[in-house]
């Protein structure tokens, strides 16, 4: 029984391997299928990638040569060639017919014409001077004219065409002769006319960077210094100027200096400063006088003495002669002061209370001397101040009145010190 017993055993384990080894071939069979539809499906999609980009180029290929200064130029040169295949047979027959030795001689005409007028686009190109490129559109007009009559003359002497048809034929042919070196020309003038609005736009940018160097001199110097050192190609002439900007006046926008950025500073605190509402509950207590009262905080009022001299009745004088001499003399009559006000009278003005004016800017000889405060010593200060105040008197106005400082450093403190009390009572 225990043979029997063990070879089921034996039996069911070989089983049980052969299922399992049929199992891992079929994973990996899987694995294999799913790895491939992998590989195709990115095959695929790399197709495609590639076919879409092929079509992109195509179509940025198209835009770029059906753009209107392509189309004009191209479709220009078409037309001349296609005026320049239709002239050129009736010269060449009309020579021919003469005489066989003459068949360059159409040629010869023809292309004195075609490269004339290419002369004049070189001439215009290198800006020459304007006698040459009317010299050379005279010699055009004579050649293209010359090889018209020809041309209306042998088609005005066509064979089996009536007298109507033959006049047709020669001035269509004699059209078409000067039709191709007419639009070469005005072809030519087209690109002179935007030849000169780029030399505009080149015109305005030399004239920037001249101005922009002379603004910037020094910035100028370190720019040419960087384009120096670094190697050729490497660093662009934009580049260089950013970095010397930034190396001059530590801004990184090119026109910012640390005086602008300091006044825009300013500007914006004044602009929140004017945009803040005037029923703010923390500055409700501040009086509208604010400006008043602090431009005369820290100057002594200056209020006139008294004048309480004692003052006395001069004596009564005595008279005296004035001429001394031995011959009898009138009497010379006695001097008598004038009378002299009493006291309390002389002393009515001298007594008014009534303060002086400021009638000017006061000198900083007679502004009181007073240390700067640091904001530290500030806050200190107002706790000290304020360490006995109610919460509802907490307020910038009592604070400013206080320590004899400005709003917003008072606004400051009065926060600072109300989110003190916030924590402590928290």
């Amino acid at each position: 029984m225990s043979t029997v017993a063990e070879y089921r055993e034996q039996r069911r384990i070989d089983a049980a391997a052969a299922e399992e080894r049929r199992a891992m071939r079929e994973r990996s069979a899987d694995e294999r299928a799913a790895r491939l539809r992998e590989q195709a499906r990115a095959d695929q999609e790399r197709d495609r990638e590639v076919r879409l980009q092929r079509r992109q180029e195509r179509a940025a290929r198209r835009a770029a040569s059906l753009t209107p200064g392509q189309v004009y130029r191209r479709g220009t040169l078409a037309l001349v060639v296609a005026s320049g295949l239709a002239s050129l047979p009736a010269q060449v027959l009309h020579f021919v017919g003469i005489s066989p030795m003459l068949l360059p001689l159409p040629l010869a005409l023809e292309g004195t014409a075609w490269v004339v007028a290419a002369g004049v686009a070189y001439a215009d190109s290198r800006h020459l001077a304007a006698r040459v490129r009317w010299l050379l559109r005279a010699l055009v007009v004579a050649s293209a004219g010359f090889a018209a009559s020809i041309n209306y003359t042998y088609g005005a002497h066509l064979p089996n065409l009536s007298g109507a048809d033959a006049t047709t034929a020669g001035w269509g042919l004699a059209a078409v002769t000067l039709f191709g070196p007419l639009l070469f020309e005005i072809r030519q003038w087209v690109c002179t006319l935007a030849a000169v609005a780029e030399d505009d736009d080149r015109r305005e940018r030399g004239r920037h960077a001249r101005t922009r160097r002379w603004h910037h001199r020094r910035v100028a110097r370190i720019a040419d210094r960087l384009l120096s050192a670094a190697p050729f190609g490497s660093l662009t002439t934009e580049q260089a100027w950013a970095r010397a900007w930034q190396i001059h006046t530590g801004a990184t926008t090119p026109g910012m200096t640390p005086n602008l950025y300091r006044k825009a500073t300013r500007s914006a605190a004044a602009l929140v400063e004017a945009q803040r509402p005037i029923d703010d509950p923390k500055n409700a207590e501040e009086s509208t006088d604010t400006e008043m009262k602090r431009s005369t905080a820290d100057l002594p009022v200056s209020t006139p003495t008294p004048i309480t001299a004692n003052v006395r009745e001069l004596p009564r004088p005595v008279a005296v002669g004035f001429l001394k001499s031995t011959l009898p003399t009138k009497p010379v009559p006695s001097i008598t002061p004038a009378p002299v006000a009493p006291v309390e009278h002389r002393s009515v003005a001298a007594e008014s209370s009534r303060p002086r004016r400021a009638t000017g800017r006061v000198p900083d000889a007679a502004k009181p001397i007073r240390p700067k405060r640091t904001p530290e010593q500030l806050l200190a200060e107002a706790r000290t101040a304020t360490a006995g105040w109610a919460d509802d008197k907490l307020t910038a106005e009592g604070i400013r009145r206080e320590l004899h400082t400005s709003p917003a450093k008072a606004r400051t403190l009065r926060d600072t010190l109300r989110s003190e009390r916030g924590m402590q009572a928290a």
